[in-house]
This record gives structure tokens, C-alpha cells and sequence, in this order.
């Protein structure tokens, strides 16, 4: 690897519910810190693999986030020959309404965090994880913590309360919504990409195994679609999105199910799994024959498409639509289906664009302009940790 410890080797590490992700930034330049090489740690815990950009998969030792780490950190070793990160980023998807801004990390923070594991299960656990590995593997080392939430924080109470008494309110349930280290760095890119739209009223489609939108005006967030936990919303790879709260009652005092049964249930076995009886992967359920793999599909763009009209009323009107994660980048067919149900508000589809992934898919004259672009979310934490690193 050509990265040195003379080029500020600045580490950012990204967990997912079953992967850990790291990226290699060369930190000389704090305003555009230049990725090195990207990693993942996946299937941890069922069948996990260690792959280094696009090299081979190798099987790895981790059987949880804590082996994940382990396996991560052996590499960097070798590959620095033992050098040390200048600081570590980390992604941490809730930040309650503490945490408004990017924080170093120390023992408060970490305590802190961890009360809010019961609003993130499948996230804030594997982040205190790696936060604690790096701790230990190199003590000392400036941690800094990015937040999901943070992007979301000062919408008001109108936007952020439940119709709850005010004292559950105040004691910190309320909406707060996710995915917006990714939003922030659309956001930061849009003046460049689409300035037709840059500072309109805009929604951003992050769509991946985790899925939620994003109304923005003058690129500050209006309204999202998750709330109080990334359970919320559009229904994603394996979670439910939105759903009566009678449900979960009726499950419970009728159907005599406990907690976890109703937690593992609407966490890990609903969404497009739930619907298809296939698979919560798109790319699954585009090549699957299967009448309720199709059916899981249009379901998806019907709730991404009612959530948008939804947005768009809050907004006062669209002017721009941006598809962006892992199926909003390379899922066509979900694209044309979300577009074809929008044409009342203003969308009109290039087909031949949106097939070729090109970067803007609506038609030149579409009232709404339409745009596919990649998200970062490491290349956010990363400037955020320079930041604080003065």
C-alpha cells in the first residue's frame, strides 16, 4: 500500500448490523482528505470474509464486531508497518438529542452512547464495539464520533414530536430521523452536480438494506421519513417501515409474543424479506419468477413513491429527486417504478438514461430534474475528524 505514516494514514470505520467497513484517507489536506483504500469485514458472525477493494475475499475470524476489528486492525499493522492512524472516525447512527455535531470521543461520550443502544439495536452496539477497539488496540488515539441523527437535529417540535404528553417528549422520545451522513454529503455536492436544484426544495432517496427520504429546502433537512428508530418509514431489506403501533399490541396480547419475539420479527424478518418469502436483497427479487418477489418490489416503490407525494406537500411543491445507496444507484426497474407513480408532481423519466445509470435521468424538459449520485458517508466522517483535529 503506497500510503505512509509521513501522509497522516486517517482511519474511518463504518458498522453495519453484520459488516465493518474501514476506509484509509490520507489526512494532509483536511479539506479534501483523499481515500487510500476501502475494506470490509462482512457476514460477520455467519460467514465472514475480509476483501480489500477489489481484491479476493478471504475468510475471516469474527464472530462478532469485536473479531471484526481484531481482523481489520492486524491489517493495518502489516500495511503501516506498525504506525499508528493520526485519529479514527467512526459512524454512529444515534446521537439522541445530545449530539448535534461531530464529538471526540472519551468515557462520557461512550456511556452516553451506549443508553441508546435500545433505539439502534442493530447499529449502536457494532459502533461502541469498534470505539472500544480502537481504544484498546491503540490506546490514546483521538476517536471522533459522526451521527446518522445529527444532520436532522433543529427541525423544531412541530416537525419532531409524537401527539404524546410533552413529558415523554422532553425525556427524548421524539423524531428524529437517520441516514444523514449520507444526506449531508448530497447536500454538499448538489451545488456542484445539479445547481438547477441545488437550493430548491428537493428529496433525497437513500435507498439500501436500510431505506429512508429526506425533504430538503435550501439543502437543510425539512422532514425525513424515519423517526424515533431507523425501524420507522419505508420498508427496507428486512425491517418493516411504518406500522400501526395496534400491530405490535394485537402481537403482543393476542398472538402472546414477548418483546424480542416482536423486535426480531419487525427487525429482521419483515420488509422485503417479509413481503417476497425470497430474499431482502433487490438484486434477488429483480431475477427471482416468483409472483411475491414482484409483488415485494412494487410494494417497495408504492410506499417510496407515496412517501415522496407526502414530502413534496410539505415542501410546497419539487424541483428535485436524487436516488442515492445501493439500490437507489443500481436498481433501474425501482427508479422507473418510483418515477412512473410521480408524473402527477412533476417527473418525467428518461428511460435510456435511467437504464445507463447515467447521472441525471429525468427528460430536459421534466419540471422535476431527477439525478442518481453516489453517496459518501466515510468522506464526510473523515473532513469531520480533521476538523476536530484542528
Amino acid at each position: 500500500m503506497a500510503l505512509r505514516a509521513s501522509d497522516r494514514p486517517l482511519l474511518v470505520l463504518n458498522a453495519g448490523s453484520s459488516t465493518l467497513k474501514f476506509s484509509l484517507f490520507d489526512g494532509s489536506n483536511a479539506a479534501t482528505p483523499r481515500l487510500h483504500v476501502h475494506g470490509v469485514v462482512e457476514g460477520i458472525g455467519v460467514h465472514p470474509r475480509f476483501v480489500v477493494d477489489d481484491g479476493a475475499p478471504r475468510e475471516a475470524d469474527a464472530a462478532d464486531h469485536a473479531g471484526a476489528f481484531a481482523v481489520v486492525a492486524r491489517w493495518l499493522d502489516e500495511s503501516l508497518d506498525g504506525a499508528r492512524p493520526i485519529a479514527v472516525g467512526h459512524r454512529v447512527v444515534h446521537g439522541g438529542t445530545r449530539y448535534a455535531r461531530p464529538v471526540i470521543v472519551d468515557g462520557d461520550v461512550v456511556a452516553a452512547l451506549d443508553a441508546l443502544t435500545p433505539l439502534a439495536p442493530l447499529h449502536q452496539p457494532q459502533a461502541l464495539a469498534a470505539i472500544r477497539g480502537v481504544r484498546d488496540h491503540w490506546p490514546g488515539l483521538v476517536q471522533v464520533a459522526c451521527f446518522d441523527t445529527a444532520f436532522h437535529h433543529g427541525r423544531g417540535e412541530l416537525v419532531e414530536a409524537f401527539a404524546l404528553p410533552r413529558d415523554l417528549f422532553e425525556s427524548g422520545v421524539r423524531r428524529y430521523g437517520f441516514h444523514g451522513l449520507s444526506y449531508e454529503y448530497i447536500a454538499g455536492v448538489l451545488p456542484a452536480v445539479a445547481p438547477n436544484i441545488a437550493d430548491g426544495r428537493v428529496v433525497l432517496a437513500h435507498l439500501g438494506n436500510g431505506a429512508s427520504l429526506c425533504a430538503m429546502q435550501a439543502r437543510r433537512s425539512v422532514e425525513t421519513t424515519m423517526s424515533f428508530s431507523a425501524l420507522d418509514g419505508l420498508p427496507m431489506g428486512t425491517r418493516v417501515g411504518d406500522l400501526d403501533p395496534a400491530v405490535v399490541l394485537y402481537l403482543i396480547a393476542e398472538r402472546g409474543m414477548s418483546a424480542r419475539d416482536v423486535s426480531t420479527l419487525l427487525y429482521t424478518r419483515s420488509g422485503l424479506l417479509g413481503l417476497s418469502g425470497v430474499s431482502s436483497d433487490v438484486r434477488d427479487l429483480l431475477a427471482s419468477p416468483e409472483p411475491r418477489a414482484r409483488f415485494a418490489l412494487e410494494y417497495f416503490t408504492y410506499r417510496i413513491a407515496r412517501e415522496i407525494g407526502a414530502l413534496a406537500g410539505i415542501l410546497g411543491g419539487l424541483d428535485g429527486l436524487v436516488f442515492t445507496a445501493g439500490i437507489g444507484q443500481h436498481a433501474a426497474p425501482v427508479r422507473a417504478g418510483v418515477c412512473a407513480r410521480l408524473v402527477w408532481v412533476g417527473v418525467s423519466l428518461d428511460e435510456a438514461a435511467n437504464r445507463a445509470h447515467a447521472q441525471r435521468i429525468s427528460v430536459p424538459d421534466s419540471r422535476v430534474g431527477v439525478y442518481v449520485i453516489a453517496t459518501d458517508e466515510e468522506a464526510v466522517i473523515a473532513r469531520h475528524t480533521l476538523r476536530l483535529l484542528g
